[in-house]
């Protein structure tokens, strides 16, 4: 008889796509779709909340940096919990935890506590986003994987674009507690769905026991202070201000005890192995520069129409729905083209489509509207889901499945990082370009200018029949208005410039990837 050892080892087996598989995917989808929209449903109505709750533009911008903080430092411990609870019950406690905190939140009376259950909002439903990516690519065929993929895709990228649409209507129609409430039955069905149909994995309970809490306490301050440095920066003069400096120390300081820990305990909380792996760490660096395309024009879209337009939450999210609709069109055609394609190739060209969404902008004016910004919105939402899914399969289709948890919760990290990096920049260079085209503007509209004299003369004959003796007055106010309008809308232009820039620089990268093995036609399940 022939030794065993001999043997060659049998291929491993494909899973099988069931109902039941399905239905659990679905309900993991919810939770992750009002995770990720959560970051972006309030941007559209900061204002009616800091009236509801009396707060200082200060405080305001606390419900969004909370649950950020909050949120950033959960995603990269994911793949540990998820290992430890299992998928089940790891899923079924955030949206239970993140359900219960949309109630607190919707019953906020004060800034501190808004503050308070957002960022607990923000660090329990952190959660459920790496878990439905590692899902994606270890519960499904081979050969499913790139539409699964591609739904996945489409959730990540959508849920932030539609926020500020949804987001605006809510608060329009009925208010800003909505905005929270909304989660409440949702929540509930995921819950119970959860508990009732994932079955995709056992706990390990044994790993709470070799808990790593000097790695948890290092790992919070590293991307906790670091998410605040970034978030803060740009409206703080950076290391002008005692505060960021402060945080950055702790930033740095968590970051070497993170890594220090990560690479020498015994069970270290988050796996940072993956990164060794040449397409895990090329997808994360795309995911990086999805991630400032993604935050970065979800957050100028909406300042430009509020501050150059003077457009309210509705009409914002009404403009910015366009991007949504075509990524949602393209979601499947991007999925079947991924089974046939070399995904760098999908990469390459949806970095295309991006630049050229951004070069689109640069002879932006203070006119544009919906009708001038349906084009940038429309090939800036087909080049989200073109590059979204050649990007998650690059950096976790090829990894052994026991380690995707982990990679999961770390490329999804390198997202949110990506957006964090992003708008610090995006405020930064907007902050300094505004400057300087303001002060060019202001010694090019001096007394000495014929067009500056007329251009008041004839502002002050419009105001004199209302104001009398006070319309030169009013005059001079209106027009440094439209000055300082002006030079908003040219740093507006610059920083779209900028981010094409960004895209055409990460497109020479892309040779960097290999690869992946194309997988037969035959393989996996029905």
């Amino acid at each position: 008889m022939a030794n065993a050892d001999a043997l060659p080892a049998a291929p491993p087996v494909e899973p099988v796509i069931t109902g039941r598989l399905i239905a659990a995917f679905v309900a993991l989808s919810v939770g992750m779709f009002m995770a990720i929209l959560d970051i972006q449903i309030v941007a559209s109505s900061l204002t009616d909340i800091q009236a509801g709750l009396s707060a200082s533009s200060t405080e305001i911008a606390w419900v969004q940096t909370a649950y950020l903080i909050a949120e950033i430092v959960m995603i990269p411990l994911s793949g540990f919990l998820a290992r430890a609870l299992s998928t089940r019950y790891l899923f079924a406690i955030a949206a239970g935890g993140f359900t219960l905190m949309s109630v607190m939140c919707a019953s906020s009376t004060t800034i501190g506590e808004m503050i308070v259950w957002r960022a607990a909002q923000g660090f329990i439903g952190g959660a459920m986003i790496p878990v439905v990516f590692s899902v994606a690519f270890t519960a499904f065929p081979k050969n499913r994987q790139g539409m699964v993929a591609a739904i996945v895709g489409l959730i990540a990228t959508l849920a932030p674009t539609v926020g500020p649409t949804i987001g605006g209507y809510l608060t329009s129609v009925f208010s800003w507690h909505w905005l929270f409430l909304i989660n409440v039955v949702p929540g509930i069905a995921v819950t119970v769905a959860v508990l009732l149909l994932v079955d995709f994995d056992k706990p390990n309970f044994g790993l709470l026991r070799r808990f790593d809490f000097v790695g948890l306490i290092a790992l919070a301050a590293f991307l906790g202070s670091l998410e605040y440095v970034l978030e803060e920066g740009a409206a703080h003069d950076w290391f002008a201000e005692r505060a960021i400096v402060i945080a950055a120390m702790i930033s740095v300081v968590g970051g070497i005890g993170f890594f220090y820990r990560a690479l020498t305990a015994p069970e270290p909380i988050v796996d940072v192995r993956a990164f060794t792996d040449r397409n895990f760490a090329t997808g994360s660096l795309f995911s990086f520069a999805l991630g400032v395309g993604l935050y970065g024009l979800v957050y100028l879209y909406p300042m430009y129409l509020a501050r150059v337009r003077g457009y309210d939450s509705l009409e914002i999210g009404t403009t910015m729905f366009v991007s949504g609709a075509f990524m949602m069109l393209t979601a499947p055609i991007a999925g079947a083209i991924a089974q046939k394609v070399d995904p760098r190739k999908m990469m390459a060209v949806g970095l295309v489509l991006f630049a050229v969404s951004c070069f689109d902008l640069v002879p932006i004016t203070a006119d544009w509207a919906f009708g001038e910004l349906f084009v940038p919105q429309a090939i800036r939402g087909v080049a989200l889901m073109i590059c979204m899914l050649p990007v998650s399969i690059l950096a976790l289709g090829t990894l052994p499945p026991d380690w995707i948890k982990n990679a999961s919760g770390l490329f999804n990290l390198m997202r949110n990082l990506g957006g964090a990096f992003g708008l610090a920049i995006i405020n930064t260079a907007l902050n300094q370009r505004w400057d300087l085209h303001l002060q060019r503007l202001r010694e090019a509209v001096t007394w000495g200018s014929d067009v500056a004299v007329e251009r008041l003369s004839a502002i002050t004959q419009g105001f004199t029949p209302a104001l009398g003796p006070d319309a030169e007055r009013a005059a001079i106010a209106s027009l440094s208005q439209v000055v300082r309008r002006e030079a908003l809308v040219m740093a507006f232009s610059d920083v779209f410039l900028l981010l094409a820039l960004v895209f055409v620089a990460v497109l020479f990268l892309v040779p960097l990837a290999r690869r992946p093995q194309p997988v037969a036609a035959g393989a996996g399940g029905h």
